[in-house]
This record gives structure tokens, sequence and C-alpha cells, in this order.
């Protein structure tokens, strides 16, 4: 007989302590990228991987069979850059037809999509989230370390025509790209696709971080002002995002506010890192190395102690606590 609590593991659903499905698992593949967000990683880069070792390709699959017989229903690779990573697409077409995914998807910024879009729509991924942050040639420079606005553009093309689902990632930061909200906007709708605005989070503490976030509420006053707005259901498979349809454009928009209006309470998201170590909460650090536990070869051990983990999944993180303490980190070494 299988017994179980109120947050414990039952036919197949992972339900934490606070009564959150966790269904979400993001996996980084490598912390390499080319790119240099001025949000996601210091002047000086990313640490480096000091054991410069990472997960190999086996070891990944073993995870994401283990966490779908756990409960995970949808998993997403991310990075760094994860097009970067040799044997990525002979990767996904293996985990893409594990029994129980129900979604596989990838967070890219599109540098590499004009060559390799066919191929990652062959190999099961259901669905692409693109970073892109300015429609201004020198913005977007500013922005990214340098990188080319074109090749970008050109990459999301080359997705739609190869059938790919795609959804736009834009972080609005005050002074520097928050004029561009509402063309961003007529840019998605000329492609049918969806964009998600994400609020700037201070993930490795800036000096005078919080000047540049323009919080999920503003951005949505601003959309109401210039078009009518729909709100969406939730999808269970979504990650925390609030969701509107635009009449008039062939565009979804998303909210994600992690900062002001406080999402954790619809958070269903779990992180793995390169390295195998297990997140609950980005903002936290509190991890689970899985190492050890993949190269016993104990899959058994794995499930059980990866369970454990994400029931206690925290409430929520602390940001507006004064004495709130997280080491600073690139989100490029965390999975973005």
């Amino acid at each position: 007989m299988i017994r179980t609590n109120n947050y414990g593991i039952s036919r197949n659903k992972l339900i934490d302590s606070c009564g959150r499905k966790i269904n979400y698992l993001r996996i980084s593949v490598t912390e390499r990228c080319n790119m240099r967000c001025t949000y996601c990683m210091p002047e000086n880069g990313s640490k480096k991987n000091v054991s410069g070792h990472y997960l190999s390709f086996s070891q990944l699959e073993t995870l994401v069979r283990s966490a779908v017989q756990i409960g995970m229903e949808k998993v997403r690779i991310t990075g760094g850059e994860p097009l970067l990573r040799p044997g990525l697409i002979d990767f996904l077409c293996r985990i893409g037809n594990i029994e129980g995914l129900e979604r596989l998807v990838i967070t890219t910024n599109g540098l590499l999509l004009p060559y390799l879009a066919r191929d990652l729509a062959s190999s099961g991924v259901h669905s692409l989230n693109i970073s892109l942050d300015s429609l201004n040639v020198d913005t977007f420079k500013s922005i990214t370390g340098g990188a080319d606005l074109s090749t970008v553009i050109k990459g999301i093309d080359t997705a739609l025509n190869a059938g790919l689902r795609v959804k736009l990632n834009m972080v609005p930061m005050r002074g520097i790209n928050d004029h561009e909200i509402l063309r961003m906007v007529n840019f998605a709708s000329q492609r049918g696709i969806g964009l998600r605005f994400i609020e700037y989070m201070p993930v490795y503490r800036p000096l005078n971080w919080q000047e540049k976030i323009i919080s999920g509420t503003e951005i949505l006053n601003l959309l109401k002002n210039n078009y009518d707005l729909i709100a969406q259901d939730r999808s269970p498979l979504d990650g925390p995002a609030n969701n509107y349809q635009i009449i008039g454009k062939h565009v979804t928009v998303g909210l994600i506010s992690p900062v002001y209006e406080h999402i954790c309470s619809a958070c269903n998201r779990i992180r793995i890192t390169s390295k195998g170590r297990m997140r609950s909460c980005l903002f936290s650090d509190h991890e689970l190395d899985l190492m050890p536990l993949l190269e016993s070869g104990e899959d058994a051990d794995l499930m059980r102690i990866m369970k454990n983990f994400i029931v206690h999944k925290p409430v929520s993180h602390h940001l507006h606590e004064k004495n709130q303490h997280y080491s600073s980190f690139s989100m490029a070494a965390i999975g973005g």
C-alpha cells in the first residue's frame, strides 16, 4: 500500500508543503554564453566552472527520466546558451521521447537559430523562448555586450519558418529599453508570436539595482492605456506569468513579476544547474548536489532524495526584507 501525506507524492503528482503542484523542471546544460547581457552576469563575466565538468548528457537524461517519474511534466533546457553545447540535438531527441514528458522547451538568445532551428524542429522540441530586449541596434549591443540584432531576428524568422512555436522574453529596464515596450508588442504581433515582460531581477546585486526595475503593474498599466486586454487562464504547465490577449493584435503578452508582485505562490519550478545542483528557489542558497547520486547509479535513491528536496520548496523569496542574504550569482551559472 502506498501512503502519502497532504504534501507528498501520489499518482505522479508532486505537491509541496505549500500545496503547490511542482511540474516544471529547468535544466542548464552549460554556463557558456555568446552574449554578455547586463542583467544576467557581472561585467567581468561568469565565474568559470572550476571543476571543468558539466553533467554528461547521459547523466542529464537520467535526471530527466527520474524527474518525469516523480511528477515533472515540463522540461526547459537552458544555459548559458544551450545551443552552444555540442551534441545537444541528439540529447533532445532522446529525452523528447520520454513517456510522461508533456512539453520540452528551450530558452535561447537566438544567435545560433539561423543554423539550428530546423534541427530543433525535428528533435521533439515543442517551443522556444527567445530573449530579445531591444529592437534598436545600438541598445541591443549595449545590453548584450555587442551581439548582432539582425542575426537574432533572422533566427526568430528561421524558427517560425521551421514550424516552431516562438515566444519572446523582454526585460524592460528603466532608462535603457523601457521606451520600446509598445514597439516590441507590435514586433511580436506582426509575427503572431507570444511576448513576455520579465521584471529586472538583482541576481548579482549591481549598484542601485532598484532604479532599473519597472514593475509588472507599471507595464500592465502602460498596455491598458494603449490596448484593450482580455485576461487569459493560466495553463497547468505554464510558469507563474499573468497572461493577456491584446484585442486587435496577434499577440498574447505575459507579465512575470518576481520582485514586486511576489509570484511565489504560483511558482511550480525547480532548477538544476549544469554542475548538477538542484535549486528550489532562484533567490536561495539552499542547493542539493545530485552528482554523487548520479555517480552511484542508484536511481531509486535519486528519485527519493529529489522528492524530499522538492517537497520542502521555500514558501517564497525575501527580496524585500532588509536582512535578506543570498549569494550574488550569474544567471548563466544557475540557468535562466
